[in-house]
């Protein structure tokens, strides 16, 4: 049985991506589930797979089901399709779309064939992940929930209340050393 390992890239970074390995006897429905998974995107939205040359120009549709959009040629579905009757050769390209509104667009390309399969791994597996990955609906930052439960553990809002304006130091400094002077000279006069 071939494993098949695709490294998906998202379109605009490509120092950002995900290998993934699947069985050539899984459909496109199981990439498809193991890409969000990788990105940490959750499954609520439209997608769809095209076939891609050397180029990345969109061939062949292979759609999650079928939409309410205007087709030229009916596309294939996901679930139905099996990853290996779409490789037509060793480097094959794929552009795997994702929430039609957002435009999510992941560039999926074979890199490497294998006939030995790991009894460690489920297949579709992620075998390696580079880079941060994009918040699917760009409202966290990138340490998302974490800051926020630092916040709220120290209260930052309280610590940056202690913070003076410019020139406050220099203020504070002569009045301490005032203070000393005042102290100091008190003792003399006894």
């Amino acid at each position: 049985m071939a494993i098949l390992k695709f490294r998906i890239y998202l379109e605009e970074d490509d120092a950002v991506y995900r290998d993934v390995v699947i069985k050539h006897t899984q459909n496109f429905q199981e990439l498809h589930f193991a890409i969000l998974k990788s990105y940490e995107f959750d499954s609520k939205h439209k997608a769809t797979f095209y076939r891609s040359n050397d180029n990345w120009q969109r061939g062949r549709e292979i759609s999650f089901e079928r939409y309410d959009k205007p087709y030229v040629v009916e596309p294939l579905l996901m679930a139905e399709v099996t990853i290996g009757s779409e490789i037509r050769d060793t480097n094959q390209k794929f552009i795997y779309e994702y929430d039609f509104e957002k435009h999510w667009v992941f560039l999926v390309e074979l890199i490497n064939v294998s006939k030995e399969e790991s009894s460690k791994l489920t297949y579709p597996a992620v075998t390696r992940i580079e880079g941060i990955g994009p918040q699917q609906y760009g409202t966290k930052s990138l340490l998302g929930d974490k800051f926020t439960d630092i916040e709220e553990k120290y209260d930052l809002a309280e610590a940056a209340e202690g913070f003076g304006t410019e020139g406050d130091d220099a203020d504070t400094d002569a009045d301490e050393e005032e203070a000393a002077d005042d102290s100091t000279g008190q003792e003399d006069d006894f």
